[in-house]
């Protein structure tokens, strides 16, 4: 669900570049004031494990399009919404300056639409209330329950957003209600396959580490089991399996958003803008990027044929590894840098 620039008016991107970063300010506030001495590792390889999955294209069967994760859930039950966010922000991030994944006039719209929704109104609203709904500690079906509800809800309203961005953007050929009608039900479809993958990995975090899922309580988890070494181990091998090894699984079928777009206009592209700010962001995005579209620059762009499938390559299994350790030290830097400006403890 990344969006090219062509989707978006200068005006609507650089709206959602301010919201974006205010919020991406506000939750760094809140990191400074974290007392958790896990957080750093945690938000680093949970970030590369995210940058890894999100290159693992699903098939959504009968329908000839794919889905990923997006991974804004999963981060709040572990980390907490705001470090979530930055995460989310970081990943994102990567991926457009070194991958040319998603537009950088887009960018805003991307974190706000997979970083802000989800982990400031699905995981608060949703997740949270279902989990603690009487009190109690939860049993296991109902945080699973909960897990794949948010999971859902939060992917349905990122997809919203990009049908309100587009629509506000003016872009005539993806008619508001057409385009609506098509990325609800695909995203519904692809948010129970993400929401399914995110409660197992919660399931299994659950029995190995439960004071690291939000609404286990302190007692019930026994959160004094000291630094999470083995689980920050495991993110950290499922991050290099699954960007250099299972990336080349990925499905070839468009995704949600481009098999959308194709149904309004039969192509998977819109046409691209040709304002000074488009021009000037596409040409600087194709200077800085490294490895377009996850690839070697000599290889052809695109993703291959599904008769290649699966299409294990070096070129994408050399970005997956170098994204997620890029990602990795990224999100680790930023993390220890916030956290090194906090107020000593003890004090106002």
């Amino acid at each position: 669900m990344h969006m090219a620039d062509a989707l978006l008016s200068p005006a609507v991107g650089t709206t959602m570049w301010v919201a974006s970063a205010v919020t991406l300010a506000c939750c760094s506030k809140r990191l400074r004031k974290d007392p958790r001495d896990s957080l750093v590792p945690l938000m680093g390889v949970l970030g590369a494990f995210v940058f890894a999955a999100q290159m693992i294209n699903f098939t959504i069967p009968g329908t000839g399009s794919s889905g990923h994760i997006g991974g804004g859930i999963l981060l709040s039950i572990l980390l907490d919404g705001p470090a979530a966010f930055v995460v989310i922000a970081s990943v994102l991030t990567v991926q457009a300056l070194f991958f040319a994944d998603g537009g950088l006039l887009a960018l805003g719209a991307n974190i706000f639409n997979l970083g802000v929704l989800p982990c400031f109104i699905a995981y608060p609203l949703i997740y949270r209330p279902l989990v603690k709904a009487g009190g109690a500690t939860p049993s296991r079906s109902r945080l699973m329950f909960a897990t794949v509800f948010a999971t859902v809800i939060g992917l349905q309203l990122g997809a919203l957003g990009v049908v309100f961005e587009t629509h506000l953007s003016g872009i005539s050929s993806l008619p508001l209600d057409t385009f609506l009608l098509l990325m609800q039900p695909i995203h519904l479809a692809i948010g129970l396959v993400e929401g399914a993958a995110t409660a197992a990995l919660v399931a299994f975090i659950l029995q190995a580490r439960p004071d690291l899922i939000d609404g286990i309580p302190a007692v019930t988890a026994r959160s004094s089991v000291g630094f999470p070494t083995r689980i920050v181990a495991l993110f950290a091998v499922l991050s290099l399996a699954t960007g250099g090894v299972f990336s080349g699984f990925a499905s070839a079928h468009p995704d949600g958003l481009e098999w959308s777009i194709e149904q309004v206009t039969g192509k998977p592209e819109v046409e691209s803008e040709t304002t000074p700010v488009h021009q000037w962001l596409a040409q600087l995005q194709e200077r800085i990027a490294p490895m377009p579209d996850y690839a070697f620059p000599a290889q052809e762009s695109g993703k291959p044929a599904e008769a290649n499938w699966p299409a294990i390559d070096a070129g994408t299994s050399t970005a997956g590894v170098l994204g997620g350790l890029g990602t990795l030290v990224f999100v680790s830097a930023l993390a220890w840098l916030l956290r090194r400006r906090r107020a000593p403890s003890g004090t106002a």
